[in-house]
């Protein structure tokens, strides 16, 4: 309590003249509003656009994978793209993934892709704004004001995948990612894009005691609507980076520079942001999807270094995305996996096995 009350008081200090009334401003000119300048393209034309003027080049993933950037009106830091990943089945299907990543991440899973190409399926990923592949020198990473700024990507994303002929859609969300695309979807319904989603360990809660979540990030999330930049602590540890990289105790090759051991710290902007994705899907959410949502059987808390940050999930609380889970409204699966990492495709070899099972078998439950 004593670092909140610091915050408000430096606050203060530094930003005088801002004002709730300026923000809010801010916000509807780059986030909520409809129109666009001429050059720039609007998701529901640019699956049509981007065969006249844009082409897929190779991505850094190498053979099989190809990358498409996603040009979008400047947002409140300037230029902002998006990156479209594809890896295409050897398969004439129609059926197709689009992967959303977590939070101090980016797409890298090869071996996630090809599974779901062997099972027939094209499989997309985005690299969201001022992440990964799309992250830009004059940008701070993961910096937003609302989730809803990446409708863009997901629209634009969703339009060129159903141009390319892929009509039997599944959203997949990671972490964060997984909040993204249940909020998407929640705000979504009926949308002839996607016919299902699947959640891969999604932040429906901060992973922190019931004050610290009821009032702390109360206040924080109230605080950023008058000083959205400033820093606070990305919150969680980097042995659970260590448990993934190859050159600490993992077995995962991946670009440090954009997924860190050290977490950047976040914007406040970020906090609230989250906070109201949370309000959202935790208050009577409505799914008219079936949805898949998986979940270690256990939550790490060690604060040193042991071989169990490779058995359960060192980021969230399990029990939280258990209980929200239950509380959506419709086809909602939830599954726990024994000894699944935070990213569960990331666990070891038996329990990923494990998790593509599962996902295989429930996509064929709704196939039939």
């Amino acid at each position: 309590m004593k670092y909140l009350i610091s915050i408000l008081l430096m606050a203060a200090l530094i930003y005088p003249n801002y004002s709730v009334a300026q923000h809010d401003h801010h916000i509807k000119e780059n986030v909520c509003s409809n129109s666009q300048p001429e050059s720039q393209v609007n998701a529901e034309n640019y699956a049509i656009m981007k065969y006249n003027e844009e082409e897929y080049t190779q991505d850094i993933l190498g053979e099989g994978f190809e990358q498409l950037t996603l040009r979008f009106e400047d947002d409140f830091e300037g230029e902002v793209i998006a990156t479209l990943i594809r890896s295409e089945s050897v398969m004439v299907s129609s059926k197709a993934i689009l992967y959303i990543h977590g939070f101090n991440d980016y797409f890298f899973q090869k071996e996630m892709a090809q599974r779901f190409n062997q099972e027939g399926f094209h499989f997309y990923a985005l690299d969201l704004r001022k992440y990964g592949r799309s992250y830009l020198p004059h940008q701070k990473l993961n910096n937003l004001r609302s989730l809803e700024e990446y409708d863009e990507e997901i629209n634009a994303a969703l339009h060129i995948i159903q141009a390319e002929q892929k009509t039997e859609v599944i959203l997949m969300g990671h972490s964060t990612g997984g909040l993204i695309v249940t909020n998407y979807a929640g705000r979504h319904l009926n949308s002839d894009l996607f016919k299902g989603m699947i959640c891969n360990s999604p932040f429906y809660e901060f992973n922190l005691h019931g004050v610290e979540r009821k009032i702390g990030i109360s206040l924080l999330s109230f605080t950023s609507r008058l000083f959205p930049n400033i820093l606070i602590s990305g919150g969680f540890s980097k042995l659970y980076g260590y448990s993934l990289h190859k050159d600490k105790y993992g077995e995962w090759d991946y670009a440090l520079d954009w997924k860190p051991h050290d977490i950047p710290k976040v914007n406040l902007s970020f906090i609230h942001a989250i906070r109201k994705a949370h309000q959202f899907i935790q208050k009577d959410l409505t799914l008219n999807i079936p949805t898949l949502v998986m979940h270690s059987h256990q939550t790490i808390e060690d604060k040193n270094w042991s071989e169990k940050f490779h058995d359960g999930d060192a980021v969230l609380n399990v029990k939280h995305i258990e209980d929200y889970a239950k509380k959506i409204n419709g086809e909602v699966t939830i599954v726990e996996i024994k000894e699944g990492m935070h990213d569960l495709v990331l666990s070891k070899i038996e329990v990923r096995t494990k998790v593509y099972q599962v996902m295989f078998d429930w996509i064929d439950s709704y196939s039939e």
